[in-house]
This record gives structure tokens, C-alpha cells and sequence, in this order.
């Protein structure tokens, strides 16, 4: 059976889901809209699909069976609407949105419509987070005790002086850590639990002209007592490996993109050697540390495919609307906490 897909926003992040989309078996690019004609019609010079100048007509097209958005941050909710109110599936690039009203918009208008809303968490594919995760669900780091987070990124000004919307609050929602350590932080709480409470700090350091932080620093409470740190920066030079690290009563590991790069526990199993070996040196599917095209198509593929498996009733959908939600929470708080200089709860 073959599942035809439409991309809204024919940017950078529209064509990396085209190629993304190509790649999947069984899936079948159809067409794409974009309001800036231009950006469209350069998208079809490399992509030969339909091209539409709104989001209805592309949600109309009945050879479109799932929608993905790619416009910037807080321009996801209409175009999400949009596709849900024709009956297709979305799936919406990291954030969900900006604001906590906005996801919540697209979580209920797809409950209430009977379709799948999911949201881009490509790093829960890596193949060692996931392993981390069972880890961690079958109890072998015995209590949780630290979680933390570091995401030591290089942008130059360049990077920011390029596009308009990025770091700024009005289009991308923030900066380092909406737009960059997103994914540390879905991460982070996906292994640990709930985040209850955070106190931070951010600040603008390493660039000109960006309404938001380059910078942040956060420390974390979750719901099991265990506490944490998040760093976050696009002012870093050169620029280093996104790393997780999380540890218990039990054990402790080490995750640095792809690569289990620490995996130690006070009871070993036979399988542990193997893991090391196997895991120690990963990552080749390009970390993004100092440029961001160097992050290559194959974990979205893989949420692409999983958003297909789940349609069919093949497999559980692993990041839907609603677990995209939490990272857009937490960070949320901590850019209060940063704000108001108090510990600020983590909304429900």
C-alpha cells in the first residue's frame, strides 16, 4: 500500500522532509504548497510534485494522505488545522508550536476528528537512545538520581542574519533552546519522567541583533525526585556533540548523538560487552553541532515510517501530538523561570 504525503513550506526544512519522504518505502511524495511562489517553484525543480499556492488545496487533493508541516514555529497551528478539518493526518516539525494554547489546538482538533497528529522527535530513533530507554523501563539503573542535558552548539551570525525568523520570540518561539536543544530536552524527559519544576537563566552572549538567548542554563526537578541540568547554547565555538547523561542507584549512561559513549551498571548482564562494542561509536548520521545541513534525512525517515505503521495499525505511534507537547512545557517554564528570576512549576 502506498501512503502519499504533502509538505507545507518549501524551505529548507520542506525539502529535507521531501528527501526524507522519498526514501521510505511505500511513501509517495504527491505535492506541496508554499504562499511565497518562488520558494515553491524552486522546490518542484527538484521535486516533481503538484504545487498549490495554499494549505486547502493541497488538504483537498484526495491522492494525500498525511501532511507535513515545516513553516516556522508559530506558524503551525493554521496550516495543521487546515489538513485535520480535510481529514488527513499531519505530522508537524519540532516545536508543536510556540505556545501551550496553540499545541493544545492541534491536539484537540485531531482527537475530535479521528486522525493522527504527531510531532518531529527524530532523535528518539537513534538507535542507542532507544536501547537507553529500555534500559531505564526495565529498571536496571535502580532510582533515577541526575538527568541532565548539554547542547554546546556554534552558529554564526551569519546563520541568524540569513533568515529573520531565526532566534527571534515572534516566529521560532525563542532561541537555542526552542529551536536547537528542542531535542535534548524531548529526550531528557522521555528517559527521566515528568519535569515538575525549573529555575534558569539566559541571556544573549555570543551574537547581534537576536531578540532571544544563545545561551541558557537550567536546573531541573521531575516528578520522580530526581534532579537535573540543561545547558544550552549557539555560542559555543566549535561547537560539540549533543550529549545526555542519566544516572541511578544502579547505573549511569552516556549518550553523545548516536554514540553510547558510557553504559556501566553495579549488575552487568552478558549482553553489556556487546553493547558497548556495538554502541561506543555511532553518530554517523551527522550531529548538527556547528552546521545544521550536516544533519542528515534517516531519523525522520524512520518517524515518517513509524507515522505509516501506526496508520495501518501495524505498530504504536511513538511521539503523537500530545508527547509533543511536554518539551514545548518545559521549556516554557524555564524561559519564565529566566524571566522572572523565580522557580516556576511546569505546566500540565
Amino acid at each position: 500500500m502506498t501512503i502519499g504525503f504533502g509538505i507545507v513550506g518549501t524551505g529548507t526544512i520542506g525539502a529535507f522532509h521531501a528527501r526524507a519522504i522519498q526514501s521510505v518505502e511505500g511513501a509517495r511524495l504527491v505535492g506541496a504548497c508554499d504562499t511565497n511562489p518562488q520558494s515553491l517553484a524552486a522546490f518542484r525543480k527538484n521535486f516533481p510534485v503538484k504545487g498549490y499556492a495554499d494549505v486547502k488545496g493541497l488538504a483537498d487533493d484526495p491522492d494525500i494522505s498525511i501532511i507535513a508541516i515545516g513553516t516556522p514555529s508559530a506558524l503551525h497551528v493554521e496550516p495543521a488545522l487546515a489538513a485535520i478539518a480535510a481529514g488527513k493526518h499531519v505530522i508537524i516539525e519540532k516545536p508543536l508550536d510556540v505556545t501551550l494554547e496553540r499545541c493544545d489546538l492541534i491536539i484537540e482538533a485531531a482527537e475530535k476528528a479521528g486522525v493522527i497528529a504527531a510531532c518531529v522527535f527524530q532523535n528518539r530513533f537513534i538507535a542507542g537512545a532507544q536501547v537507553l530507554k529500555q534500559a531505564i523501563d526495565a529498571g536496571r539503573f535502580g532510582r533515577l538520581t541526575l538527568g541532565d542535558a548539554y547542547v554546546k552548539w556554534w552558529r554564526s551570525q551569519d546563520y541568524y542574519d540569513g533568515r529573520s525568523a531565526r532566534g527571534t520570540l515572534a516566529l521560532d518561539g525563542g532561541g537555542a533552546l526552542m529551536t536547537q536543544a528542542i531535542h535534548a530536552v524531548d529526550l531528557l524527559q522521555w528517559f527521566m519522567g515528568p519535569v515538575v519544576e525549573v529555575s534558569a537563566f539566559a541571556a544573549t552572549l555570543g551574537h547581534e541583533r537576536l531578540s532571544f538567548e544563545d545561551v541558557s542554563v537550567a536546573t531541573l526537578r521531575f516528578a520522580n525526585g530526581a534532579m537535573g541540568v540543561i545547558e544550552a547554547a549557539t555560542a559555543v565555538y566549535p561547537g560539540f556533540f549533543k550529549k545526555l547523561e542519566i544516572s541511578g542507584t544502579r547505573g549511569s549512561a552516556v549518550l553523545e548523538e548516536e554514540s553510547l559513549t558510557t553504559w556501566t551498571f553495579a549488575e552487568e548482564t552478558p549482553a553489556d560487552e556487546r553493547l558497548r562494542a556495538e554502541y561506543a561509536h555511532k553518530g554517523d548520521s551527522g550531529g548538527g553541532a556547528a552546521d545544521p545541513t550536516a544533519i542528515d534525512f534517516r531519523l525522520h525517515a524512520a518517524q515518517f515510517k513509524n507515522l505509516m505503521d501506526a496508520i495501518d495499525g501495524k505498530t504504536e505511534l511513538l511521539i503523537g501530538a500530545r508527547e509533543g507537547r511536554k518539551a514545548v512545557a518545559i521549556i516554557l517554564a524555564i524561559y519564565e523561570s529566566a524571566r522572572s528570576g523565580k522557580t516556576v512549576r511546569v505546566a500540565g
